[in-house]
This record gives C-alpha cells, sequence and structure tokens, in this order.
C-alpha cells in the first residue's frame, strides 16, 4: 500500500508541469502568432534506495519544441502587419540584446522611429541592426521582408526607396525552443545562435496577420483530463489509506 500511495501522491506532483503547459497556452489563445509547444508525457523511473527493487516513480518527460502548425491568417489591411509564412520566423533582439526569433508580425514604429512588433521587441535588418524609418514616411512591406518608405508629399508615380529588409529565416529544418520571455532559439544552443538558412525561401504576406495556432476546445478537453486523472490520484490515496486501516483493524481482532 506504500508503494500506490507514493506512485499516486508522485503523480499530482508531476501533472502539474503537463497542467502549467496547458493553461500557458490556453492564456495565449487570442495572442498574435503564438506557437504551441510539443506535448508532455509521463514516463516510468526506477527509485533508488534500501529495500527492494520494487518501487517506480512516475516522471514527466516535456521536451519544448515548438510547433509550428499555421494559425488563422486574417487580413488586416495594415501596411505594416505582416503574416509570416510556412516555417518562417523574423529575427528580432531581445531585452538582454540577443538574436531571437518570433512570429508575431503586428509592426509598428515606436517614438524613436525605430520598428518593433506589438510587444515592444526591436526588429532586426538583414544587417543585423534595428530598422529606422524616417519621419513622415508611408512604410510598405515586400512578400519578401523588403522594407520600402514612400514620400506621401511626392507625386504618386514616384518609385519608393529601400529603407532596409526584415531578417527573415526558415527554420522548417531547425529544431525552436522558447526562451524564458516567450521568444524562439535554437535548440540546444548558445542564446543568440542564429539559423542555419533552410531548403525554403521565407516570406510573409503583407497586410494580415496570424493568430495563434492553440485549438481552445483541445487545451480544455486536456485540461478536464488532466482535472480527471488528479482526482483518480487522490482516490488511489484514499484506498490505499482505508485498505491499512482494514488491515491494521484485522490485526486487531486476530
Amino acid at each position: 500500500m506504500d508503494r500506490m500511495a507514493f506512485n499516486a501522491s508522485v503523480a499530482m506532483s508531476e501533472h502539474t508541469i503537463g497542467r502549467q503547459m496547458s493553461v500557458n497556452e490556453l492564456a495565449n489563445v487570442t495572442t498574435t502568432g503564438f506557437k504551441r509547444s510539443f506535448e508532455a508525457a509521463m514516463r516510468t523511473v526506477a527509485v533508488d534506495g534500501p529495500g527492494m527493487k520494487s518501487r517506480f516513480q512516475p516522471q514527466t518527460f516535456a521536451e519544448d519544441y515548438i510547433s509550428m502548425k499555421a494559425g488563422p491568417v486574417v487580413a488586416t489591411g495594415n501596411d505594416l502587419d505582416v503574416a509570416l509564412s510556412g516555417s518562417t520566423v523574423m529575427g528580432v533582439t531581445a531585452g538582454d540584446g540577443a538574436l531571437a526569433f518570433t512570429r508575431r508580425g503586428d509592426l509598428r514604429i515606436n517614438a524613436s522611429g525605430v520598428l518593433e512588433n506589438g510587444a515592444g521587441i526591436l526588429v532586426r535588418g538583414q544587417n543585423g541592426g534595428a530598422i529606422t524609418i524616417p519621419p513622415g514616411v508611408r512604410v510598405t512591406i515586400r512578400s519578401d521582408g523588403t522594407v520600402f518608405g514612400s514620400d506621401p508629399a511626392q507625386p504618386a508615380n514616384t518609385p519608393p526607396l529601400q529603407i532596409g529588409a526584415l531578417l527573415l529565416r526558415d527554420a522548417s529544418t531547425t529544431p525552436l525552443q522558447r526562451r524564458e520571455d516567450g521568444l524562439f532559439a535554437v535548440s540546444g544552443t548558445d542564446p543568440g545562435t542564429d539559423i542555419t538558412p533552410g531548403p525554403v525561401p521565407p516570406n510573409l504576406t503583407p497586410g494580415a496577420l496570424e493568430g495563434s495556432n492553440v485549438n481552445a476546445l483541445s487545451i480544455m478537453v486536456k485540461l478536464m483530463d488532466q482535472s480527471r486523472s488528479f482526482e483518480q490520484q487522490v482516490n488511489l490515496i484514499k484506498e490505499s489509506k482505508t485498505c491499512d486501516e482494514s488491515g491494521a483493524t484485522m490485526m486487531k481482532a486476530s
């Protein structure tokens, strides 16, 4: 009975990791460009110690690789909005100054005239630096990530001038993991590691935004399953207690 109660209590503790992942994904259902991670699973690990080798402990096994499954794309008509296609990711400068990547494409020009996304993260250009937009310029972004600017005071047939180009990378053959700040990094490498160019040319859809690829209904069902599993572990502990009490009563009667 001791082993049953022990395994059940450990399983209850380990289930919290999977539940935290589910709650985090549910909270980001409406976050632009959010990508969910792979599932957390349970595995059995033998516990070393005195006595017989008969005690095993459940342990959560979770690989935080980013699922690049596409989310819904909504046309906004905003010149600065971009929806990254396929496995394309965009390079940004994280808060610690390191190179990171994101799928969030709700771009804007901050008070300093620098291009950033809706979370206030600076967008990087192909040269590795920030993209500075001259004052009063109308910005358009093409499907290859090239940023152009035009002066509204000029005649309509005046060709726009190239300001820079977004740092786009194809991550179709590169596993990504989530940083603590929610941005993406190359899995198993040092912070700031660039993505090796993949076989697919990176591209985007101007004037649109990609939503989260989290399915709210499936996450809610998963949370219900996790709650039921927690209740089952609690019932196992209660049954273990009942069996112990019954055994003690029988010993007294004899």
